[in-house]
């Protein structure tokens, strides 16, 4: 991995975290969930063939002052100063002191690009876990970097008043919003979210699931693996996949967390994807689901295949939560996602 994952970092220094009119940069994140997978091999050829689809980032506006940053979220035309912000933050403190500072307070905006944000963070701090490097830590600092530009609040704040709910309980609760008309469906997820706004009977969501329930982050994932099954065929297949994605990245950052914050940040991981369910969804689960036929090995074969980025990305989440949780769904789901994303 000291090789392969700092090749791949270096083969993509200075591209943006964006692209097309605001795609999000899946080459750092799609590396490190090839490496994961036991694929290293395929990483660097991966990374040639992405990166020609990247555009440079952009420039530094004006450096962000550490008691002014509040002002700077939610703006991506401040990115690269985000960028410098939190390089100064690493290079002041361990890298595990500013995961345990920033993830919480990022924490309310964490479907921040449709939680692309979180979810690059996660993938930088597994890679950090494996080695420090220059690189890595790099990496980090623009994975959080995309997280405060991109930060997105959805409607409600936790009041600590659990509904006392499951995961799949709570789902039951949550009613999707009507869909548009068709000559007004929005093109990126971070706009269906948007829907939310001004809908009072979304506030009291983040509040529904019992974040100190048994195996809480298991029955997250295994419930919205669910809903990917369930809502796949209404054209949302990538927005269902970072239900999954977003919260199984969450995972990845609650050992370096503060004891104190992580009920909040939770709360918050189970509001993004409550709301990427409300926001385009029609059911909340899938039924009864069996496992495909295919070996761990043939799935990631599969997924790699595909060379797509959301292929790769959702079935390492997905037999990642499998490995903890041997649940069904979570095969079923990257098997659909395979099919679905398997290029001509």
């Amino acid at each position: 991995m000291a090789t392969t994952i700092d090749e791949a970092l270096e083969m993509l220094a200075g591209t943006g975290p964006e692209f097309g009119g605001g795609l999000s940069n899946h080459g750092p994140m799609a590396a490190e969930a090839l490496f994961v997978l036991g694929r290293g091999e395929r990483v660097l050829p991966w990374v040639e063939q992405y990166k020609r689809r990247l555009q440079d980032g952009p420039g530094l506006r004006n450096p962000i002052a550490p008691n002014q940053w509040r002002e700077a979220l939610g703006r991506m035309r401040r990115v690269a100063d985000w960028a410098a912000f939190f390089e100064r933050e690493l290079a002041e403190a361990p890298w595990r002191e500013v995961i345990a500072r920033w993830a919480p307070l990022l924490a309310p905006g964490l479907v921040a690009a449709a939680t692309h944000g979180v979810i690059r963070t996660g993938h930088a701090v597994r890679s950090l876990e494996g080695g420090e490097t220059p690189l890595r830590v790099r990496e980090l600092a623009q994975a959080l970097a995309y997280w405060a530009a991109r930060y997105m609040e959805l409607p409600g704040r936790p009041s600590r008043q659990s509904g006392g709910l499951t995961p799949p309980e709570a789902l039951r609760r949550i009613e999707p919003l009507p869909a548009p008309e068709p000559g007004e469906r929005p093109r990126f997820i971070t706009d269906w979210l948007r829907r939310l706004e001004g809908r009072p009977e979304f506030e009291g969501a983040v509040d529904l699931a019992d974040v100190f329930g048994q195996d809480f982050m298991s029955q997250l994932t295994q419930a919205f693996a669910g809903v990917y099954l369930a809502n796949a065929h209404t054209g949302h297949v990538i927005g269902f996949i970072h239900a999954v994605t977003g919260p199984r990245a969450l995972r990845l950052l609650l050992p370096h967390l503060p004891v104190e914050a992580v009920p909040d940040v939770l709360r918050y991981g189970w509001q993004a994807a409550a709301g990427i369910y409300a926001a385009m969804g029609e059911r909340p689960d899938a039924g009864p689901v069996e496992a495909p036929p295919d070996s761990l090995d043939d799935l990631i074969d599969q997924a790699v295949a595909t060379g797509d980025e959301h292929a790769i990305k959702f079935s390492e989440a997905c037999l990642g939560e499998y490995a903890l949780n041997p649940q069904p769904v979570y095969l079923a789901a990257a098997k659909h996602a395979i099919g679905a994303l398997r290029r001509g």
